[in-house]
């Protein structure tokens, strides 16, 4: 993506609909008359007199021990340095994002225009009762050191300026792991660190708590080595004087065996790794571009570890591995501080998790058959969902054990059980899914491509590399939409159907050699071939493409008669359906069938819940089948119920050991409680059904229509199931976003027909 086109993506997306990326949602009911009493007078003077009676009692009737505090003074942000703390604003209410999608925390962005350290301590400390813990941001150095340590020796909440020790947990943990492949002892190694400010400056101290030798650092700023005989240093940097006569980074290289950069781009050279001792580690954390490139340091000598900031490389370190987990741990045990032993328990904790077997999505998110513990996987991956019942389970413990915490924590596997009811499953799966289409993006031919939104997607997905677009249509249209909107595609193929005679005339002959017995005459084929969703579907049918896209701008029954009447449903299976993926803040739901069979008999529906049972499997989820109806297990009589019952017996005889029940009404299939109290029996007791077979057409498009116009769920589809080759059909009108994630699901798809 251009500098200019990101520019203006990343000012549009603050900028439309609601300004920012953020808002405030109730928690409690506030519809009626009596809720508002409740909610504020005269109801909310109970809570109030309670907490007054006994102050611990805030963390029972609010939300402070699910808040944290992101406060900034905007003097060290992103590498843009000194902004102040308006511009500061989008990146605090980021951060505030991360703290929601990983951890489930609540977070306020503050502000505060604050330049002195005794401003900052006092206006914070002012703001404690507000929250249960602060995460200090984007302040900068020798400041920062000064406002952490007196804000931690004054409050009683949990603090930590992740800028110093988030990088230094995750790089921490790193080290730990690279020095173990290389078989190297933390005490012995000689570290150079590039780059003095506070992330620099915290990663060393965590590393002398760790093992590290002091006398062994050799730390350098812009000015070079951290020596003895430099008049400009202040007490910070003082700490790291070295003894070692050398003065540039060439000289300290010179037979180090770790290097740590916090510095800036491309200040290593391919001859500094070379210079280095025997399976040297190479930590090149400048953002966005390192210290050396990783291509360059890994083809610079076979022996070498590297880890770098970038998500496109392995050993990613990344600030999202840890403060998270790490609020998360401390706020659940009401902890009155992030202190050491708890930092160095995330350390273990993550280093730890790097030689566990890594779990089957993380493995698909990533494109891999099996990522193991080695040179390339040093670090847990940002998508690992192991995280949160590994990183905050180990913090509180911490916190408990080193005499912090003020609640105790008995039962840690309904512990565990909570943690990952709080992060829900919507954002997680759109990310794996992302990540999993990256690792192998495939050609998807777009039979509208002269439309605005098409290309728009287009861009995103070109730019995020999650497939290889071909568009499909009039090309001096196409480029003249694509100059107007000043989108950059102008590298892409574009296919021109009217313009492509030669192919246009063989798969007129091909279409006529399928459909001469269906009334086609040849005439009729030449004719049809100049439609593009019929050439598209050539397109894919040829192998010119691995996936189709259409649908925005017609109806589904003339997008999907071209893929029936070309391709053609697998030879393996008996019927063709539609399944949506419901994104809801209670996880993933996929409902089925949605847009194809009107009315299915029950052998129809066994095959469509065998057929989106498999479709679920593809995202290596477990499906756990709910075949609805208006009834519960024959508790009235009629057409519909006696159609789920027959349906759920073939598919048990078909799929013995498929989580399937039903006649079920929609309620007691996603009501565990419902479920266990009235039908104990049934398969499903255990967990809530996530694969949800409808009786009927009407049934399944009413319901996904609602709950995606209410605003209850955020809908991806319709993914047709049942094809020889991914065709996908997008709803007319659909957003930009939901035309890329379609897309993301349509390369998943192609990709799981490789391994057929």
């Amino acid at each position: 993506m251009s500098d200019k086109r990101l520019k203006e993506d990343a000012l549009r997306y603050h900028e439309d609909g609601k300004p920012g990326k953020i808002e405030v949602v109730p928690t409690k009911p506030t519809n009626t008359k009596r809720d508002l009493s409740l909610a504020y007078s005269p109801g909310v003077a109970e809570p109030c007199l309670a907490i007054a009676a006994n102050p611990e009692d805030v963390y029972r009737y609010t939300a402070k021990g699910n808040l944290v505090g992101v406060i900034t003074n905007g003097t060290a942000v992103l590498g843009l340095g000194d902004i102040g703390p308006e511009a500061s604003k989008p990146v605090m209410e980021g951060k505030g994002i991360l703290f929601k999608i990983f951890a489930g925390i609540d977070c306020f962005d503050i502000e505060l225009n604050c330049k002195t350290a005794d401003e900052f301590v006092a206006a914070v400390k002012a703001m404690e009762p507000t929250f249960g813990g602060i995460n200090l941001e984007d302040i900068k150095a020798p400041e920062c050191f000064e406002i952490e340590r007196r804000l931690k020796a004054e409050l009683n909440i949990p603090l930590m300026h992740d800028d110093q020790h988030g990088t230094a947990i995750i790089s921490g943990a790193g080290l730990l792991n690279a020095l173990r492949v290389v078989k190297k002892d933390i005490g012995q190694v000689r570290m150079v660190v590039n780059g003095a400010g506070a992330s620099a400056i915290s990663c060393t101290r965590l590393f002398i708590a760790l093992g590290l030798s002091r006398e062994n650092v050799v730390m350098l700023d812009s000015k070079g080595a951290i020596t003895a005989s430099r008049e400009d240093l202040d007490d910070t940097k003082k700490e790291f004087i070295t003894q070692r006569k050398v003065t540039t980074l060439a000289e300290a290289m010179q037979d180090a065996d770790v290097f740590v950069g916090l510095s800036k781009a491309n200040v290593v050279t391919v001859q500094m790794v070379k210079s280095m001792a025997k399976d040297p580690i190479v930590f090149a954390m400048a953002n966005p571009d390192p210290e050396i490139a990783y291509d360059l340091a890994i083809a610079s000598r076979p022996d070498v570890v590297v880890a770098t900031g970038r998500s496109d490389h392995p050993n990613q370190v990344n600030n999202v591995l840890g403060f998270p987990f790490i609020f998360r741990g401390a706020l659940d045990v009401r902890a009155t501080k992030i202190n050491e032993a708890m930092k160095l328990a995330a350390v273990h904790a993550i280093a730890g998790l790097a030689h566990e077997p890594v779990p089957e999505i993380v493995n698909l998110a990533y494109n891999q058959k099996n990522i193991s513990f080695g040179k390339e996987y040093i670090i847990p991956k940002p998508l690992d969902p192991r995280l949160i019942t590994t990183v905050a389970p180990a913090v509180a413990k911490a916190a408990m054990e080193s005499g912090v915490a003020k609640k105790v924590i008995t039962d840690w596997e309904a512990y565990n059980t909570e943690l990952l009811a709080r992060i829900g499953g919507e954002n997680k799966f759109i990310r794996v899914l992302a990540t999993r289409a990256k690792a192998n993006p495939k050609r998807v031919v777009f039979a509208e491509a002269d439309t605005y939104k098409i290309l728009k997607a287009v861009e995103i997905i070109h730019d995020e590399g999650l497939a290889i677009p071909i568009l499909l249509g009039n090309k001096s249209k196409i480029l003249a939409m694509i100059a107007e909107h000043k989108l950059g595609l102008e590298d892409l193929e574009i296919v021109d159907q009217m313009a492509e005679e030669e192919t246009r005339q063989r798969f007129a002959e091909l279409y006529f050699a399928k459909r001469q017995r269906k009334g086609v005459t040849m005439h009729d084929a030449k004719k049809i071939m100049r439609e593009r969703n019929y050439f598209g579907a050539m397109m894919l049918e040829q192998g010119m493409a691995d996936a189709m896209i259409s649908g925005l701008t017609r109806n589904y029954p003339n997008t999907i008669r071209p893929a029936l009447e070309i391709i053609g449903k697998d030879e393996r299976i008996n019927k063709v359906a539609g399944m949506y993926i419901m994104l809801t803040k209670k996880g993933v739901l996929f409902f089925s069938d949605t847009t194809v069979n009107t009315r299915p008999t029950a052998e129809d529906l066994a095959d469509i819940t065998l057929l989106t049972a498999k479709a679920v499997e593809n995202f290596n989820i477990e499906p756990r089948v709910a075949m609805l109806s208006y009834t519960n297990f024959g508790s009235t009589t009629g057409d519909t119920p006696t159609r789920v019952q027959k349906a759920r017996k073939l598919v048990k005889e078909r799929k013995p050991d498929l989580i399937v029940d039903g006649d079920i009404q929609g309620n007691f299939a996603l009501n565990q409680r419902l479920l266990e109290e009235n039908f104990p029996f049934s398969d499903l007791v255990g967990g809530p059904a996530n694969t949800l077979i409808f009786p009927s057409l009407s049934a399944g498009n009413i319901c996904y229509k609602i709950l995606q116009e209410l605003g209850a769920a955020e809908a991806i589809g319709p993914v047709l199931l049942g094809m020889k080759k991914p065709v996908h059909v997008v709803q007319l009108g659909s957003s930009v976003r939901e035309i890329v994630n379609m897309v993301t699901v349509a390369v998943i798809d192609a990709q799981a027909r490789e391994t057929i």
